[in-house]
């Protein structure tokens, strides 16, 4: 079975490659558990993963139609689509965000409908396709009306998803993913992205200057719970999801304060960094338009859980670092 992940050499692309490898297997046609022997990483860099027969890094972009009608052919059985270019990033520039967050959406979907197959795809969409005057916790109910273009893109290409789907190109299915927690790599240009930032500096003992103010709060999930909630929506049934394709995760809400005392608290006698605040205006503004926090009773009756508290995605974090 080959499964191919575009945007694999990303933060959440090779902790999902990581966890796909371990588990061995994925729900292939009709249902039945296949072996997966080969992973395709997918990327505008090579991924920094190896050691494994399965996998295999390709270089490119999805928004190159060619590259990515070679990459899937026929023989792909799965596919997660990751690559995009995040929100701060889709925001400045127009027609690079259009051209990977929409064009190469459409290319991943035309190579997968083109092998007739049914393939399943997993599409990572955000909670960035919310705008406007939101209420404090968003919940299945609350309407998205994107007020960025990342969101509009994210917001498109959920609602392809779900065409492709219907007409039976495919068995489309998408996550809202909440901010996720913690990048162990520098910065990317996320809007959002000062949120690892703070964690990641103080854990490691490097002083952080933190770019909004501390009680600027955002909807936070664990990379361990999104790989986890990706690779359950592949193996759900596709009659569990029904019409409505693309589920929004639930999330913990949590302040960049919050974040830094969490730090504190399970650093036990750990040297960490000091947190200093100065607020850019301009990314101040773009943060409190942020959505703060979410709740979805149809993903946790999917079994899609959020982590209990900011304390526990530090913890794993922790882990993670002692791990590497």
């Amino acid at each position: 079975m080959k499964v191919v992940i575009t945007g694999g050499a990303g933060f959440i692309g090779q902790a999902l490659a990581r966890a796909l490898l371990a588990r061995g297997s994925l729900a292939g046609p009709g249902g039945v558990a296949t072996p997966i022997s080969e992973l395709v990483l997918f990327d505008v860099e090579a991924a920094a993963l190896g050691g494994d027969d399965r996998l295999r890094t390709v270089v490119g972009s999805v928004a190159d139609g060619d590259a990515v009608r070679t990459l899937i052919g026929d023989d792909t059985a799965s596919l997660f689509h990751l690559a995009a270019v995040v929100s701060a990033g889709a925001e400045a520039d127009l027609d690079l965000g259009y051209r990977v967050n929409l064009d190469g959406t459409r290319h991943v979907l035309d190579a997968l409908r083109a092998t007739g197959k049914m393939p399943r795809i997993v599409f990572a969409s955000s909670i960035g396709v919310y705008g406007g005057d939101l209420p404090d916790i968003i919940t299945d109910a609350t309407p998205a009306r994107p007020q960025l273009s990342y969101g509009a893109q994210k917001r498109i290409g959920e609602l392809l998803i779900a065409d492709f789907t219907r007409k039976g190109c495919l068995d489309g299915r998408g996550a809202r993913l909440p901010t996720v927690l913690v990048r162990p790599t520098p910065p990317n240009a996320a809007a959002s992205t000062w949120t690892s930032s703070i964690i990641r500096e103080l854990w490691r003992g490097n002083d952080f200057v933190c770019p909004v103010g501390p009680e600027s709060r955002m909807a936070c999930i664990s990379v361990r719970r999104v790989v986890d909630a990706l690779i359950r929506l592949h193996e759900l049934p596709s009659e569990a999801l029904g019409a409505e394709r693309t589920v929004l995760l639930s999330s913990i809400p949590a302040s960049a304060r919050d974040m830094a005392d969490a730090v504190a608290r399970q650093a036990g006698g750990r040297q960490i960094g000091a947190i200093s605040w100065a607020p850019d205006p301009a990314l101040q503004k773009l943060v409190d338009g942020f959505v703060k926090g979410t709740r979805s009773q149809r993903a946790e009756s999917l079994g899609l859980m959020p982590d209990p508290d900011i304390d526990a995605i530090v913890r794993a974090f922790a882990e993670e670092e002692a791990a590497a």
